[in-house]
C-alpha cells in the first residue's frame, strides 16, 4: 500500500447528479438542500445542470435554483452542461466552474445526447475555448469510463484516449465516471495506472456509483494510488437510469465517515451531513441507501 493522501477534496453532487435521477422536487426543496449542504464544511458543490427541460424535466428550473442559493464564498459551486448552448447559460448565470461530459461507449453517447463521442469532443473542444474566454475553468467528464450498459466492457486504450483528445484541447481537468457502477478494485487501479502514465500533470476526478456494492471499495483502492478527489452524493442521492432499481452515487456520509477513520482529512462535519442525508430523505420521500444515515458513525453508543 502507498502512503494515502493526507487529504482529499469532496465534490457533493446530490443537487445536481443526485436529484436528477429522482422524481422531481420542488426548486425551495433544492434550494434548503443547497444551503444546508453549504453548512457542513464541504468545499465544493455540483448545484445544478443546465439542459433542456423536456430532456430532464428534474432541472427545469436551474436558473431559478441557482438565482435563490445562498452563496458560500467559500464554497467553489460548479454546474454541468453537456452542450454549448448549456454552457453558456451556466457562465451567463455567473458558474466560473463548469462540467462538460462525454461517454467513452459511442452507444452510450449516441443514446444519451444523439451524437457521437467524437461529435461531443469536437462540441467540447468549443466549449473549453468559451468557458477560457469567460475565465472559467472546464473539466471533461468521461462516462462509462469502467464499462457501458449497451457495449459491456470499455478498453482503457479508448477512454485514456477520449480523455487525452479533450487535454489536448485545454480541458483543465478530467474526471472518470462510474456511470453504472461497472468498476472494481483492480479495474480502477488498471484505468487510473493508465490515465497517470499518459497525463501525469492532468488533475483527475473520479466518480463512483454503489451499484454492485463496490463504491468504497473503489475509492479505497484510487486513494492507494494518490488520488484525491471525488465525487459523492448525499445520503447516496441518486439512482442508475440504466440499472432500474439499483442505488447510484456513493454516499457523501459514509465516504467521510470511511476516509477520516484512516486519518484522511475531507474538512467535513459527519454529523451535519448526516443531518443533511436525513433532510435529502424527506425531500424525496423515500429512504436512501446510506448506511451510516441508518446506523450513525462507529462511534455511536447506546445510552444505558
Amino acid at each position: 500500500m502507498t502512503d494515502l493522501p493526507a487529504r482529499i477534496s469532496v465534490r457533493e453532487v446530490g443537487p445536481r447528479d443526485g436529484l436528477q435521477n429522482e422524481d422531481p422536487v420542488p426548486a425551495t426543496a433544492k434550494i434548503a438542500l443547497i444551503d444546508q449542504l453549504t453548512k457542513t464544511g464541504v468545499s465544493r458543490i455540483e448545484a445544478v445542470s443546465f439542459v433542456r427541460a423536456e430532456a430532464i424535466p428534474q432541472m427545469a428550473d436551474a436558473d431559478e435554483v441557482w438565482a435563490a442559493v445562498t452563496k458560500n464564498p467559500a464554497i467553489r459551486y460548479s454546474a454541468l452542461a453537456p452542450n454549448l448552448r448549456g454552457a453558456r447559460r451556466a457562465l451567463d448565470a455567473g458558474f466560473s466552474e463548469v462540467e462538460a461530459v462525454v461517454s467513452a461507449s459511442d452507444t452510450h453517447n449516441r443514446k444519451n445526447v444523439n451524437r457521437s463521442t467524437g461529435q461531443s469532443l469536437d462540441e467540447i473542444a468549443e466549449i473549453i475555448s468559451v468557458a477560457h474566454d469567460r475565465g472559467a475553468t472546464l473539466q471533461v467528464i468521461v462516462s462509462t469510463a469502467w464499462g457501458c450498459p449497451y457495449e459491456g466492457d470499455v478498453p482503457v486504450s479508448r477512454v485514456v484516449s477520449v480523455a487525452g483528445q479533450a487535454i489536448a484541447d485545454g480541458t483543465d481537468s478530467a474526471s472518470f465516471g462510474d456511470t453504472t457502477g461497472m468498476a472494481t478494485p483492480a479495474r480502477v487501479r488498471t484505468l487510473v495506472g493508465a490515465f497517470r502514465s499518459a497525463h501525469p500533470e492532468t488533475g483527475l476526478n473520479l466518480h463512483f456509483h454503489n451499484t454492485r456494492g463496490t463504491g468504497l471499495a473503489n475509492v479505497l483502492a484510487a486513494l492507494e494510488l494518490g488520488v484525491a478527489d471525488f465525487d459523492a452524493s448525499v445520503g447516496g442521492l441518486g439512482g442508475c437510469p440504466y440499472a432500474p432499481g439499483a442505488t447510484g452515487n456513493i454516499a457523501t456520509e459514509e465516504l467521510v465517515h470511511m476516509v477520516e477513520d484512516m486519518g484522511v482529512a475531507t474538512g467535513i462535519d459527519l454529523a451535519a451531513m448526516i443531518a443533511a442525508a436525513a433532510e435529502a430523505e424527506g425531500i424525496v420521500g423515500r429512504a436512501l441507501p446510506s448506511q451510516v444515515l441508518r446506523a450513525g458513525p462507529r462511534t455511536r453508543t447506546i445510552a444505558s
